[in-house]
């Protein structure tokens, strides 16, 4: 049922909608025009069409409207330069200087202008070896030009068709997400498993999760249906997301020190059930997930209350032998409000139900606004940026690879080494790596199946209809997952070679040969030509994730005080603890996957991120306690340990600091209502034992901070 219900979200999600798209987009007017006998206009048309697809990200209307728009633009005015020059050797070499590096330098304005350089980039690859007249030359641009309009067309049309389907599945995915996230929380609740490691996959699992949540809130709220038009179907879609970003902080909120847990209750029936019932939730999130990715009616998979009530009677068996189940009280209670919280999701499917108005908070500040000043482009143009470097990298790369496939090439299609630098080269050392093996291994693999088809499937139906499957494939698993949109691309293209008349092994031979060769070429420039390591930019990333901390806990200190706290205000801190989080988490990752003399204090940034992660679940913990305490009163004690904690962030933030940070100083006078030892209280004693935490944490933090910073 698991497996079945896997595939089914596949198909209902927007990776596979996406394939559905291209692909119709790319087969139709090849399919159409060859009926006309005009297969090789048909053939250039589909090239415009899915070219332009690339820029068709998931993202608010207006951005995909605007991106396919430019991306149509610079093709048009690539392939008509490049085709005017491309028997001229020396103009060729200029027009890949030019081209290589200004498209790549299109990397500062964000990733849909990224895609729409890497689409004027392949135009101008495939155009190079091509030998027009003037007339032929223009000809050729504008069925480019009439592909990609075809394809914009498509594509809107469906957006129009079905305006709220991109947010309803990248809602459901974002939410897979999170449950993936208390799947490997749970593993805090097994002693069996590995403490260290648990926290290494909850981290990875963070930044999946802002990326996820990152892609929803751009659709959401840069979408006018969404957020102007009061539709049952808007408001559902955006309250469930913000249930979901507030559950997500919930999930951190239930963040204690878990060895302590293992070593006081790990024997106890206790943390198992709450092992199980964590699980259990994850599940019923997946299954709201699906149900939402499907477009239909959710319908619950448990009734929670039993299990609820078998782990408060557990806590209560212990408390009766020990008396110390005071935190095990906490996580039910933080169990039981994210079980209502999903409830409350459920509910907004319930038509008996009303649904309440959108989140009052200023949601324009939740999405991040793409700067295009031509300043912005001026300001990377040196060697400290690193995508002034990448560019330069390709440039010089890109004349390499044709230098050299006019002296090797195997066969006529030596624009196959330039596309494999193209889509191989990264601005990183760790993403180039990962493109390198994963492009070698799909072409090499699905080069075999691609000969294997063509040489022992005659029949041209039927070839045909694995080439559509084939192309829907290659198309859907692009953005999820690349090893395998190459391995349905390669025979695809090798299959649709073979009704033009090159259907032998020798093509399999070629794009195979050809695709090594340019590996290898750019996994070498990786390494030697202007290369960006990591190493250089973790520093950046601890300040960044420090700041938001520091106000994070300064939101804290306003909570203890008894000020109110503005709910966008708070809602911003958590988000940038979020973002700044998760750029560290995959940061560090990809400095993991360099080679070993090009990392730096792997060991103290490892114990830097995990502390990190530890800090910002104790503030929201904290956050969380204090808005639950009944009371108002302060400890005299507890703001002495929260300036200490303000204090060391401070100071450990001003030894990274460049000038490109501020802080956000908060005065933390002592209140006179201070409260008297004599009316502690189990919530007073849970806040200054959260409290206490934050602070050693804050010291780890700054022990740590200060052997990375040692050169």
């Amino acid at each position: 049922m698991v497996e079945t219900r896997e595939i089914k979200s596949f198909i209902h999600s927007h990776y596979f909608s996406d394939g559905l798209r291209i692909a119709f987009g790319g087969v139709l007017p090849s399919l159409l025009l060859a009926q006309f006998g005009m297969l090789n206009a048909g053939i250039i048309i589909s090239l415009g069409a899915l070219t332009t697809s690339i820029a068709d990200g998931p993202g608010p209307l207006i951005h995909k409207k605007n991106g396919m728009l430019f991306c149509i633009l610079f093709m048009f005015i690539t392939a008509l330069v490049t085709g005017f020059i491309n028997e001229n050797r020396f103009l060729i070499l200029a027009c890949i200087s030019f081209f290589c590096f200004s498209y790549s330098m299109l990397n500062v304005y964000g990733s849909r202008a990224s895609a729409i350089g890497t689409a004027a980039t392949l135009i101008m690859i495939l155009t190079i070896d091509r030998r027009f007249t003037a007339s032929e030359n223009v000809i050729y641009s504008l069925q480019l030009l009439i592909g990609g309009l075809w394809y914009f067309i498509l594509s809107l049309s469906i957006w129009q068709i079905r305006p709220y389907r991109m947010a309803q599945q990248t809602l459901g995915i974002c939410i897979d997400e999170v449950a993936a996230y208390l799947e490997i929380k749970a593993g805090f609740y097994n002693t069996r498993k590995d403490y260290d490691e648990t926290y290494r996959k909850l981290i990875a699992q963070q930044v999946t999760v802002h990326e996820q949540q990152d892609n929803v809130r751009e659709i959401l709220f840069k979408t006018r249906q969404i957020i102007k038009e009061s539709t049952k179907a808007s408001r559902r879609i955006l309250m469930v997301f913000v249930d979901v970003v507030d559950l997500f902080e919930q999930t951190m909120a239930t963040d204690y020190d878990y060895q302590k847990i293992r070593a006081d209750f790990g024997s106890t029936t206790a943390i198992r059930q709450i092992q199980k019932l964590i699980l259990k939730i994850a599940r019923e999130l997946k299954n709201l997930g699906y149900y939402i990715t499907s477009n239909a009616h959710p319908v619950p998979l448990y009734n929670f209350q039993p299990d609820l009530e078998e782990l408060k009677a557990a806590i209560d068996k212990i408390e009766s032998e020990t008396g110390n189940t005071f935190v095990l009280k906490k996580i039910l209670v933080s169990i039981r409000n994210i079980v209502g919280r999903i409830h409350k999701m459920y509910n907004y499917y319930n038509p008996k139900q009303g649904i309440a108005e959108g989140p009052n908070v200023d949601i324009s500040k939740f999405v991040s606004h793409q700067d295009y000043d031509i300043s912005l482009l001026r300001d990377n143009l040196t060697l400290n940026s690193s995508t002034f470097r990448h560019a330069l990298r390709v440039t010089i790369v890109m004349l390499i690879g044709y230098t050299i496939a006019g002296f090797i090439s195997i066969g006529h299609h030596s624009y196959w080494i330039l596309l494999t630098i193209l889509v191989i080269l990264k601005p990183g050392f760790s993403l180039t790596k990962q493109r390198n093996y994963q492009r070698v291994i799909g072409t090499f693999a699905g080069g075999i199946i691609g000969a294997l088809i063509v040489l022992y499937v005659k029949d041209e139906t039927v070839r045909f209809i694995i080439l559509l499957i084939f192309m829907i494939a290659a198309y859907s698993f692009q953005r999820l997952n690349y090893i395998i949109s190459v391995l349905f691309m390669t025979p695809y293209i090798l299959i649709m070679f073979s009704f033009i008349g090159l259907g032998n092994l020798s093509v399999a031979q070629e794009r195979i040969m050809d695709t090594f060769i340019g590996a290898i070429i750019a996994f070498i420039a990786s390494y030697f030509v202007f290369p960006s390591w990591e190493q250089f930019q973790m520093k950046g990333h601890m300040k960044k994730v420090l700041v938001a901390n520091y106000d994070y806990l300064i939101l804290a200190a306003q909570r203890l005080k008894g000020t109110e706290v503005n709910e966008t205000d708070y809602k911003l801190a958590r988000k940038e603890v979020f973002v700044s989080s998760a750029n560290l988490g995959a940061a560090f990752q990809r400095m993991l996957s360099e080679p070993k003399n090009k990392q730096r204090h792997v060991k103290e940034m490892h114990s830097f991120v995990v502390f990190n992660h530890i800090l910002s679940s104790y503030i929201a913990t904290l956050i969380n306690s204090l808005q639950q305490s009944e009371s108002r009163l302060v400890n005299t004690g507890d703001m002495k340990l929260l300036k200490k904690s303000l204090y060391r962030l401070a100071e450990t933030v001003k030894k990274l600091e460049d000038g490109s940070f501020s802080l956000n100083e908060y005065e933390l006078n002592i209140p006179e209502n201070l409260l008297p030892p004599a009316h502690e209280t189990p919530d007073t004693r849970l806040i200054t034992e959260q409290l206490a935490f934050v602070k050693n944490v804050v010291k780890d933090i700054q022990k740590v901070t200060a052997k990375i910073i040692e050169e």
